[in-house]
């Protein structure tokens, strides 16, 4: 009889000898994988006992527990059978058991909610606890050829993110339903995040380990790389083949999968710490934007690359450019192989909207931004403080080299990100910021403080040595043509510095504003570009318009006779002062300058100054023009309607063309004539607009009242000459509207009073008189800026002839 036959070991067994005896040295390490056994089937049998207790108690519980509601609903049944013949102690029974009932069954239903929280959290802590113990037994170095291993812990890593979309599925119902339970929930979202705190690093650990068996990361350099004009870093990731490529592909989407559930969390979290859902940031409710600091699996492969980055860093750190210039080049050497193998599995893991481009490129950033917070910046901060004691201007020049620097690299690696994909404006800008290296200054303000003063600095030395030049503040274009009435309306639609006579270094000024605001752009949100820009731009315009309104206290309008010299300087300041508020102004309707400001604009403060700047200095100006007028006139306009006055005309034809201009009069009026020429020609023309109208209707008043109303008579000649006299004063505003006399309106009123015939005056003197009849009258007689009295008064100083 033959001796029976062996059946083969099964496979996993011959895997498990094979991987532990590969040659016949192996064979001394027999008696420590024995004690090794010995003492897993120890663990093992020990947590199996554990078990059936937990089991037994388990059951017992539910076992009195179910004899407790089944007594309950016995006596319930008990109590409410004879309830039909109307017995009321019966009713009052039945009453009083029902809401017990309802309690028994709530009670359970939490008793049951609370056990399957219990299982599902059990179970994630069992797989969490079965993946850490089987690492321990997984030699590394040889991952690619245990494939069941490797394909087991997928397994449970999988097995593990499902247990966690289970929990977060009756979380969420329990948050909507019993909000109350607030508790139950931290404890579980406790338990929860212990686990996934030994799930991930276990998982980045198996994962890293299969990109090291993949080769990567690959060399930097190559012995043929100076012979190359441009030499292309092998990808380890294409040149896979299927059997590593399918190995990789399941690591991955497990560790997509695993981001994403904690993703999932960390949304549903912060809904549940809000009021409302309503009131969450709506950042936190587009789950992709949990993603927006790179996927795990992408950043895993930017980490090892980084290493070998650094020591070519460390030999550039007074030339930066070369740092950006690799980091770009490796970024798109790589780019093609990211795409073409990551794009497909970050579709299949139905991460909705992210880009294998775009998580690559910010890796990479990431990588080089932690390199200048380590390495770059401390070493600038410290020069720089040295630098305030020792003066080295090298300082200031390295700071702003290396954020431009910045500034281009962030373009060149944007247009990386979003090559080949089609989005619309907002969107593209908004994932731009989460590629910013500019993201440095989110948690060192400092910096950006140092960096906006030196900016400041540089935009304020260049600006003292354009000030300088006295050519700098004059307004030298030609004029072109006589300015009549007909140009009026397209010489008030201004925007350029031309139409505004605004003199050259308020150009300067805007363009070096305009500059810096153009750097802060680069910054990744609305919070740092605000602080950047008004501890730069913000700034360099403030203390530019304290020098114009230096320049112009400096000449004292107020307080000396007006010089030509004088009227030019503060024309050309005030056309300054118009130019940037108006710059200003088209800067806050720009759609990028929205919501810079607490009210809404940047620059209230500063347009509100300058408003102010221009209307003070073009009252003293207007001040300045009617005093000048005064002293010339005064003894012209006292003497107005006296006889003294009117006596030269008595024996001469009254005739207006045959009259000439009191002689008292020329003087003030070749003045008069002389400013408004100047101001014209130096003021830009919505402000020369303004102040000669403001000048006529000064001089209108001030001349009507210095006459005496009520103690001069006007004879018929007198009436002549102050016709003839408000004609010359019209005619010196003529050239700039085709109806000056509006202008003047009491002028205008006093003569249409002076000139009624004497019936008609006597008539008008008694409706005057009439309260009822007066304002009628005065409306007739197209009198509206005189009242009452004073028409009665300018009546009665009239002189009729016999």
């Amino acid at each position: 009889m033959s001796p029976p036959r062996l059946r083969p070991p099964a496979a996993s067994l011959r895997g498990f000898l094979d991987a532990h005896f590969a040659s016949p040295e192996d064979l001394a390490a027999a008696p420590a994988l024995a004690e090794l056994l010995r003492r897993e089937c120890a663990e093992l049998e020990a947590s199996l006992r554990r078990l059936e207790a937990q089991l037994a108690s388990a059951a017992a519980s539910w076992i009195a527990r179910s004899g407790e509601a089944r007594s309950g609903l016995r006596g319930v049944r008990s109590r409410g059978g004879g309830v039909d013949a109307g017995d009321e102690g019966e009713e009052t029974g039945r009453t009083v058991g029902l809401p017990a009932l309802v309690r028994e069954i709530q009670r359970i239903d939490t008793i049951r909610l609370y056990a399957a929280l219990e299982a599902l959290v059990g179970n994630l802590e069992d797989v969490a606890f079965s993946i850490v113990r089987q690492s321990s037994k997984l030699n590394l170095s040889s991952i690619l050829r245990k494939s069941n291993e490797t394909e087991w812990k997928q397994g449970k890593l999988l097995h593990a993110v499902s247990a966690v979309r289970d929990i977060e599925r009756e979380l969420a119902k329990i948050s909507t339903s019993r909000p109350q339970w607030i508790n139950l929930i931290m404890a579980v979202d406790s338990r929860v995040d212990k686990t996934l705190a030994i799930l991930r690093p276990q998982a980045l650990t198996d994962y890293r380990a299969l990109l090291a068996a993949l080769g990567w990361p690959p060399s930097l350099s190559s012995p043929d790389a100076e012979k190359e004009k441009y030499f292309q870093i092998p990808n380890p990731l294409v040149l896979m083949n299927e059997e590593n490529k399918g190995k990789y592909s399941q690591s991955f989407l497990a560790l997509c999968a695993l981001q994403r559930v904690q993703a999932n969390r960390e949304v549903r979290q912060f809904q549940t710490a809000a009021a409302t859902p309503g009131s969450a940031d709506s950042k936190y409710l587009d789950k992709t934007a949990c993603f927006d600091n790179g996927l795990w699996a992408i950043d895993e492969l930017v980490h090892p690359i980084a290493s070998r980055m650094e020591y070519h860093f460390a030999k550039w750190s007074e030339q930066p450019e070369f740092m950006f210039t690799l980091a770009y080049k490796i970024t798109k050497d790589f780019m093609n192989g990211v795409d073409d193998i990551l794009q497909p599995l970050i579709d299949q893991a139905r991460l909705v909207g992210l880009s294998a481009k775009e998580s690559w490129v910010t890796g990479m950033v990431k990588m080089l931004v932690g390199y200048l917070e380590r390495q770059i910046f401390p070493a600038l901060v410290t020069s720089y403080q040295d630098q305030l004691t020792a003066g080295n201007p090298e300082v200031h020049s390295s700071w702003m080299h290396l954020n431009d620097q910045m500034i281009t690299f962030d373009k060149r690696m944007q247009l990386l990100a979003d090559s080949g994909i089609q989005k619309l404006t907002s969107i593209s800008e908004g994932m731009s910021r989460s590629l910013s290296v500019f993201s440095i200054y989110n948690e060192h303000s400092d910096w950006l403080q140092i960096w906006a003063g030196v900016e400041l600095s540089s935009a304020q030395d260049k600006l003292k040595s354009e000030m300088e030049d006295e050519t700098s503040w004059s307004f030298s274009e030609i004029q072109h043509g006589q300015i009549g009435h007909q140009e009026d309306s397209i010489n008030f639609l201004l925007s350029t510095r031309e139409d505004y006579k605004a003199p050259p270094v308020s150009e300067f000024v805007v363009k070096t504003a305009l500059s810096m605001i153009e750097s802060g752009r680069a910054l990744p949100n609305k919070g740092l570009q605000i602080q950047y820009n008004r501890s730069s731009s913000v700034q360099f315009l403030s203390d530019f318009f304290l020098v114009l309104r230096d320049r112009c206290e400096a000449l004292q309008l107020s307080n000396v006779p007006l010089e030509d010299q004088s009227l030019s300087k503060a024309s050309c300041a005030i056309n300054a002062a118009r130019y940037c508020e108006n710059v200003l102004r088209e800067w806050d309707e720009d759609a990028s300058f929205l919501d810079m400001g607490a009210q809404g604009s940047l620059f209230t403060d500063e347009i509100s100054f300058l408003v102010k700047l221009g209307t003070n200095y073009l009252e003293q100006i207007m001040s300045s023009i009617l005093l000048e007028f005064e002293d010339l006139s005064w003894e012209y306009v006292q003497n107005i309607g006296s006889s003294s006055e009117q006596t030269v005309l008595d024996d001469q034809i009254l005739d207006e063309e045959s009259i000439g201009v009191s002689p008292g009069f020329v003087a003030s009026l070749d003045g008069l004539t002389d400013r408004i020429t100047k101001l014209n020609l130096h003021l830009n023309s919505k402000d020369f607009l303004d102040l000669w109208r403001s000048i006529a209707e000064g001089l209108d008043y001030f001349i009507y009242s210095s006459i005496r109303w009520g103690e001069v008579s006007f004879s018929d000649p007198g009436v002549i000459q102050l016709r003839v006299d408000t004609k010359a004063l019209i005619h010196v505003f003529r050239p700039f509207c085709s109806r000056p006399e509006a202008f003047l309106p009491f002028l205008n009123e006093s003569l249409r009073l002076l000139t009624m015939r004497n019936a008609d005056a006597q008539y008008m003197l008694e409706m005057l008189t009439n309260d009822t009849q007066s304002d009628s009258c005065m409306r007739q007689q197209g009198l509206h800026h005189l009242n009452t009295s004073q028409a009665a008064k300018i009546l009665r100083s009239r002189k009729f002839g016999a």
